[in-house]
């Protein structure tokens, strides 16, 4: 175990090297911290924590860098998260309290960890294997045209157009949406299809097209969609980063939606935020970088994940906040939807 002495050393390595991209010497030690010991008691100091795997020389008369082991110390001694300011969250609240439906708040989410982090940032949909219906609308837009909205327990909205082959009276959409209701309220995604087999027999033949219609947009919408769904936004964040592995292994993994939904963990407590540094990812093109992710859901039920991909040489506080704060306020939108 390290005395806090050092940890203060290897603390004090770690903020500088974020801060600058340069290995830390003694010397700058002493002159940008008040660690009240000099600059002979700091190089002891980090002689014990290169032996003990914390930090590392890179060349010959440089300073020590931090290594996993020694970020890892450091983000899991982290005596507090840093907070956003009023003005970032404000900035937040009303960015994403702009969206219309679930595509639109995953689209902004990943857009505003991305340039809140200057990382790359990966949101997953929540899951469907989890949902259930809440409400489903039927909406005229047109002589020919009606709008099908469906409402589900995790805050995904569904919105598809239907062309009709006529002008469709209020009191035909007025009982094909409560039959959809009354059949689908409460009803699992993977149960919809045998729920409404039967729903066509309830309708007058007049306006069987018309629920013929509405209901192969809905299984299309609800059934036949892709089960686990990930975005990512702000590679080119990347571009200016030094790597240890090419900047090519860590695209081509982010391209894939199995190496992302690894990336990001299993879904669990919603308040955790938790860390996954260099060699601690499951990938090997990912092994030069650290990901910060946090699940986000509504009340007890936890929906998906978010985080960042960023270089381990990354401003892990600042980072941790940002995902936390994002991922509390995903909730809460979801939550009133």
């Amino acid at each position: 175990m390290l005395d806090d002495r050092k940890l203060a050393v290897l603390r004090a390595i770690v903020e500088d090297y974020v801060s600058t991209n340069e290995p830390v010497g003694s010397k700058a030690l002493v002159d940008r911290h008040n660690l009240g010991v000099s600059s002979a008691t700091i190089r002891n100091d980090m002689a014990v924590l290169e032996e003990q795997g914390y930090i590392t020389q890179p060349h010959t008369s440089a300073g020590r860098v931090p290594t996993d082991k020694g970020y890892r110390l450091f983000v899991d001694r982290l005596s507090q998260i840093k907070p956003l300011s009023s003005a970032e969250r404000r900035a937040i609240e009303t960015f994403l309290g702009g969206a219309y439906d679930l595509d639109d708040v995953v689209g902004r989410t990943v857009r505003l960890l991305a340039q809140l982090t200057r990382q790359v940032a990966v949101v997953q949909y929540p899951s469907l294997t989890r949902s259930t219906v809440r409400h489903v609308e039927i909406v005229p837009v047109a002589a020919h045209r009606l709008l099908l909205v469906v409402i589900l327990n995790t805050g995904r909205v569904e919105q598809r157009l239907i062309e009709t082959l006529g002008p469709v009276s209020e009191e035909s959409i007025g009982h094909l949406r409560a039959l959809l209701n009354t059949c689908l309220d409460g009803c699992g995604l993977g149960e919809v299809p045998l729920a409404v087999a039967d729903l066509p027999e309830k309708i007058g033949a007049d306006d069987r097209p018309l629920a013929g219609a509405v209901l192969s947009v809905l299984l299309e919408s609800l059934v036949d969609r892709h089960e686990e769904k990930i975005v990512f936004a702000g590679a080119a964040n990347l571009a200016h980063v030094d790597f240890s592995q090419s900047l090519r292994d860590v695209l081509e993994a982010l391209e894939e939606q199995v190496v992302l939904m690894r990336l990001l963990g299993e879904t669990g407590d919603s308040s955790t935020v938790t860390v996954r540094i260099g060699t601690e990812n499951p990938d090997e093109g990912l092994r030069s970088t650290s990901v910060v992710a946090a699940g986000y859901g509504t009340g007890d039920m936890t929906l998906a994940r978010l985080g960042v991909l960023g270089p381990t040489r990354m401003d892990y506080p600042s980072t941790m906040g940002a995902v936390r704060a994002v991922a509390r306020y995903v909730g809460q939108i979801l939550a009133g939807s």
